[in-house]
C-alpha cells in the first residue's frame, strides 16, 4: 500500500471512532470541554428578576421540596441529561464549583429525567453535587433551559447570568462573580 493510502484509512479510522467506539464519546466531551469559553456575565441595567420562588422539584431521594429556600442566597441552576453531551461535558467544572463554594451557594443540577440513569452516570462519574429533579409542567419561576442551559441569580433574585450552551465554570470571571455576589 501507498503511504497516502495508510495515511487516509487512519484519518477515515480515526474519524468512525468519534461516532461508533466510546473512545468518541470521550474525545467529543474533550473538546465540548476545550472549546467553552465563561459564561457572558449580564450587565445590572440588563438583568431580569424572578418574580416568584414558587417552583417544586424533587431531591434525589425524590421528597418534593420548595424553590424557596434558594430566597435572600446566591444560586447556581444547571439543566442537563445523561444523553446530551454537552450538558454531560461540562459537569467537571460544576463539580469542581460545587467542592469550592457548597455551602455558600445553592445548587440546582435539574434533570427531566427518571432517577436511574443520573443516579448511575453520577456515581460512575464520582460526582457529589445534589441531583434535582424537575416536576415536568409545573409552575416555574424561570425559562426552563434546555440542557446545558444555566443561570446564576443574585440574592435579590436578579438573573447575573442567563447561559444556553455549554460554558467553562471553573475560572476566575465565574469565582469572582460568586465571591462578589456571596459578599453583597
Amino acid at each position: 500500500m501507498k503511504k497516502q493510502t495508510v495515511y487516509t484509512l487512519l484519518i477515515i479510522a480515526l474519524v468512525l471512532s468519534f461516532f461508533v467506539t466510546p473512545l468518541g464519546n470521550f474525545s467529543k466531551e474533550f473538546l465540548n470541554k476545550s472549546f467553552a469559553t465563561a459564561p457572558t456575565i449580564i450587565t445590572a441595567d440588563n438583568q431580569g428578576k424572578i418574580e416568584s420562588y414558587d417552583w417544586k422539584l424533587k431531591r434525589a431521594d425524590w421528597s418534593v421540596f420548595g424553590f424557596e429556600e434558594a430566597k435572600n442566597k446566591v444560586v447556581f441552576i444547571n439543566f442537563w441529561t445523561t444523553w446530551h453531551l454537552p450538558s454531560r461535558a461540562q459537569l467537571d467544572d460544576i463539580q469542581k464549583l460545587y467542592e469550592k463554594y457548597n455551602g455558600n451557594i445553592k445548587f440546582y443540577i435539574i434533570t427531566d429525567q427518571e432517577r436511574e440513569l443520573p443516579e448511575e452516570f453520577m456515581n460512575r462519574k464520582g460526582y457529589t453535587f445534589p441531583i434535582t429533579y424537575q416536576i415536568i409542567d409545573g409552575p416555574s419561576p424561570l425559562k426552563l433551559l434546555k440542557p446545558s442551559g444555566s443561570y446564576i441569580l443574585d440574592k435579590k433574585g436578579n438573573i447575573v447570568v442567563h447561559q444556553t450552551a455549554i460554558a467553562d465554570w471553573n475560572n476566575d470571571t465565574v469565582h469572582n462573580l460568586i465571591d462578589r455576589l456571596i459578599t453583597e
